[in-house]
């Protein structure tokens, strides 16, 4: 049903199509890209857009364009995957805090509050500082700090539904509490979660790359947008257009899901819309 009214809209379908074509360059990056985007040529360094670079190169003779496309699968792909697992631990501890209530609710909740009282940020950093800088800790990063927004968000939504007739009746016929979290609750809150997971993905791209390009993330050579930007401020005064691709990949990538987000909202809320 979720799938049915989604794909009715156009502005949902077109964003889709859009990201996945993004998402496909990624994949596809050794076969579309021109040149290989580690290979160093120092003679034509800073060398400016043209058919043969169509982005210019940077300050080592590397090609941009190529680089570009390459740097969406750590952009892209560390984004979408620490999406899942935020979402994941957050529904979890929302559903079980939700339906459950009691003592396990309060504990959770509890913590949930002591997670969110700390600056986001702040907390990123030590997360990093302790464990090390590594492609594997800034995912841990991320979903240590941003899970307990989602549980809490989760919890408020599942507080509404158990105590609908449908549960009600899924539990005088005796089915486990599995079940009932399974396949009523879930899908049920499947929408809010949809929506939140496409609003924050944005959200998510914007700290992995900032973190890179502090220096706290992805590391050179390899190609990743905040990385790329990282170098390109040790030539700003030298060869500024050098931020531009990269920067300019951020914004679009970051406003197409937010874009997607607010469809996704409208397509499956449209009375709140009307309202």
């Amino acid at each position: 049903m979720m799938i049915a009214l989604l794909m009715r809209n156009r502005l949902v379908v077109g964003l889709v199509s859009f990201i996945g074509a993004i998402a496909l360059m990624g994949i596809f990056a050794p076969w579309i890209t021109p040149y290989d985007p580690y290979t160093n040529d120092i003679l034509i360094k800073f060398a400016p857009y043209s058919l043969e670079h169509p982005l210019g190169t940077d300050h080592l003779g590397r090609d941009i364009l190529s680089r570009l496309i390459y740097g969406i699968r750590p952009t892209l792909f560390l984004s979408l995957l620490t999406m899942i697992a935020t979402i994941s631990l957050g529904a979890f501890m929302g559903l079980v805090s939700g339906y459950f209530r009691g003592f396990l609710d309060e504990v959770i909740m509890r913590l949930v509050d002591m997670m969110l009282s700390f600056p986001s940020q702040i907390m990123i950093f030590s997360v990093i500082a302790l464990l090390g800088v590594d492609v594997q800790n800034i995912i841990i990063a991320n979903v240590v700090i941003k899970w307990a927004w989602y549980a809490r968000l989760i919890r408020t939504k599942v507080m509404q539904y158990r105590d609908r007739n449908f549960i009600l009746y899924s539990r005088c016929i005796g089915s486990k509490e599995s079940f009932i979290l399974g396949h009523h609750l879930l899908p049920s809150i499947a929408s809010e979660i949809a929506v939140l997971a496409s609003l924050d993905v944005g959200w998510t791209i914007i700290n992995i790359s900032t973190l890179s390009f502090l220096g706290l993330g992805i590391q050179a050579p390899l190609p990743e947008w905040g990385a790329m930007l990282n170098e390109a401020k040790n030539v700003l005064t030298v060869n500024p257009m050098q931020m531009i691709a990269p920067g300019v990949a951020i914004v679009v990538l970051v406003s197409a899901f937010n874009l997607l987000g607010d469809a996704i909202r409208d397509a499956l809320d449209p009375k709140e819309v009307q309202s």
